[in-house]
């Protein structure tokens, strides 16, 4: 009786083995993904000039070149969600952005891109410093800066540098409220942004 115990138990732990023991196996949970992709309607209309201009995509550090999407909880710490992520790094996500808004201003004949490097007259540089949801204020806020700066291509001459940044707060303490606080920051920035240039190109 016994022997006949031990071969039931040893039957079942081998069918358990074979079909990946899946009484143990962690639970699957899909990963979502988030866009940046907010252009605002309000932004400045100039009158067409004959100048050109190339948008390079932004620099990023290595905490904001990844799909991960930041946070932070204590000073001086940045966490990142393992359930939620962006749908592209957010270079990828911005550079489209910027050149959809400048080119609405219609101050520029032709708003450029990468890879097309046609003849331009000015080159706008940006760098994302901050894009992280930060939960140690209440309410938590979505911070976003970016550092941008316009050249002249044909004497490589930077003609000016400016900090543009962005504080909204989040109406819930998840990763879909700083998605939706951050496109409320993209839209701010845009227009400061689109500002900046035109004023500086003339």
């Amino acid at each position: 009786m016994n022997i006949g115990r031990h071969r039931a138990t040893f039957v079942t732990l081998c069918v358990l083995a074979f079909s990946g023991c899946t009484v143990f196996s962690p639970v699957k949970t899909e990963t979502k993904e988030y866009l940046l992709d907010n252009i605002p309607l309000d932004l400045p209309i100039e009158r067409t000039h004959p100048a050109t201009l190339l948008v390079l995509i932004p620099e990023a550090g290595s905490i904001y070149a990844t799909r991960q999407m930041a946070y932070t909880t204590q000073a001086h710490q940045v966490a990142y969600f393992s359930q939620n992520e962006w749908a592209e790094t957010p270079p990828q996500m911005i550079q489209p952005l910027i050149v959809e808004a400048l080119r609405r201003t219609r101050y520029f004949s032709d708003v450029l891109s990468p890879p097309h490097f046609a003849r331009h007259t000015f080159v706008l540089h940006t760098e994302i410093l901050t894009l992280e949801q930060d939960f140690t204020s209440n309410p938590p806020m979505l911070q976003f800066a970016m550092r941008v700066s316009l050249s002249r291509e044909a004497t490589n001459k930077v003609i000016a540098t400016r900090e543009l940044s962005a504080r909204e707060p989040m109406q819930e303490e998840n990763a879909a409220a700083g998605v939706a606080a951050a496109n409320e920051a993209m839209a701010k920035l845009l227009r400061q942004l689109a500002r900046f240039v035109v004023e500086k190109a003339h």
